[in-house]
Parts: structure tokens; sequence; C-alpha cells
């Protein structure tokens, strides 16, 4: 990110407008301008010269509620319109559903926004009522499963451009987990984070990338749980290799019969 500011084809305003919708999730009731402020970074005059013209726009809407703000019905038709170009995961569900019913853990798929891992589709347990994580959870790439089974698929100019999305003490980091991961995937076609290494010490997880033919960078399918249900010996004899299995399913289906791990 920081290099990409340096840029002169670079539009900071549309930036902080964008960063500012990422500012949202799902169990917001509303945020005001000097919570988004708090989130993002950007000053709290900025911030209310660019809500209101979001607002302008249809991608954040104003209800008069204690002054908050939610996103917006044109915010709302631009996720319809970029989920419906994700056709694998229509073409995954059944898979990942079953998958999630088998091992009675929490099945999901994320993608890499803005330096982050942001899920975008989850499926539960037929059995539990009980919800890990959910849809719009955001996870840091190098401490969660689905970050680094993302980060060593990708090859050395992906990993390079990521790293420029990245707190500086993170990117320095990136490359050495980056050479270790592919290692991992190449030996068992899973990656996950464990003991005091992960950002959660409550869930446990183990992921594996996907090279979808919408989008031109890997996304993590990943089944987690509580630390109880899930331990790093269930992970390693019975869940990753499952999850394995049913993305390999996927490929056949989606005819992305590639490598997980990219060769550059």
């Amino acid at each position: 990110m920081r290099e990409l500011e340096q840029d002169r084809r670079y539009a900071n305003t549309l930036a902080r407008g964008l960063r500012i919708l990422r500012a949202f999730r799902p169990s917001d009731n509303g945020l005001g301008n000097l919570e988004i402020s708090q989130r993002t970074g950007i000053p709290r005059s900025t911030v209310s010269r660019l809500t209101f013209t979001l607002c302008a726009l249809g991608y954040l809407t104003h209800g008069r509620h204690f002054d908050k703000y939610r996103l917006g019905p044109a915010a709302l038709a631009l996720g319809n319109i970029a989920s419906a170009a994700f056709g694998f995961v229509t073409v995954a569900s059944p898979l990942m559903q079953k998958l999630a019913d088998e091992v009675n853990a929490l099945v999901g798929v994320s993608i890499q926004d803005d330096g982050n891992m942001l899920i975008v589709k989850t499926w539960r347990p037929a059995q539990s009522h009980t919800i890990w994580l959910d849809v719009g959870y955001r996870m840091p790439v190098l401490t969660s499963s689905s970050g680094i089974a993302y980060l060593g698929a990708l090859s050395r100019e992906e990993r390079e451009r990521l790293e420029t999305l990245m707190p500086e003490e993170a990117a320095a980091d990136c490359a050495e987990v980056w050479s270790r991961e592919r290692s991992q995937l190449r030996r068992d076609g899973y990656a996950f984070v464990q003991g005091e290494a992960r950002y959660s010490r409550s869930i446990n997880a183990v992921a594996t990338p996907f090279h979808p033919s919408e989008i031109g960078e890997p996304v993590s399918f990943f089944c987690g749980a509580n630390v109880d249900d899930l331990s790093d010996q269930r992970i390693r004899e019975q869940v990753g290799p499952a999850l394995v299995r049913t993305v390999n399913s996927l490929k056949g289906l989606t005819g992305q019969a590639v490598s997980a791990v990219s060769s550059g």
C-alpha cells in the first residue's frame, strides 16, 4: 500500500471511499463518522465529506438513527453482481455442505481483501446451531490458516504485490512464511497455523487453496471449529485430507486441474 500511494496513477480519494465501505461488518448496527474514522484511520472531517458523497450515490444510507450510516442499495447491488460472477461457489455448495456434515465443522471460502482474508461464504453442519465464523469476518494473512494457504499458492510476483497491502512488520515476515507454506501445500495439500501462532486461540482451522477461473488469484477453502472439537491431530488424520479431497472434486467439476501451488 505504501508504494501504491506514491504512484501518480493512484486515486487516493477513491481509495479512501472504498476503505469506508470495507469498514462495515455484518454485526454492525450502523456506524457514525467517528467510528468510521477510528476503524479506517481517515480524519473525521474527511470521513464526513466522503460519507455524504457515498450517501448521495446510494452506497450508504443515513437513517437518522443516532446519526448512523449503513450500507446502501448501490453497495448491495454491487455485492450481488459480484456474487453472481463467482459461479464456482454455486458448484461448490453441495460438496461443501456434505463436508461440513461429515466432519462436523464449519466450512467456508475466503478471499484476499485489502491485505486480509475475508470470509465470503460459509456452510454450517446440519446438526449444529453454533456459528464460529460468518460472512464478512476478516482474518490476518500470516496467522490464519486461510491466509497461509492463500499465501502459499501465490507466485513470487503475486506475493510481492500482497506485501504492499500489509503492515510493514507483517510484510517483513511474508517471504519466510510463503516459502514454508509452499512446501507444506506441496506435501500435504493443506495448511494450518498451530498453537500460539494462531491469531485466535479459541478456533482451530485448516485450509487449502483453489484457483477459480472467474478471478485472477486463488481463494481459500477452510474447515474450522472450536479447538476442543478440532485438534491438530484430527486435522492431520481426518479433516485436512477430507478438505483436500473435496476441493479436488470441485476442481474436477469446474475443470480447474491445476496445482494448488504456483510454479512461479
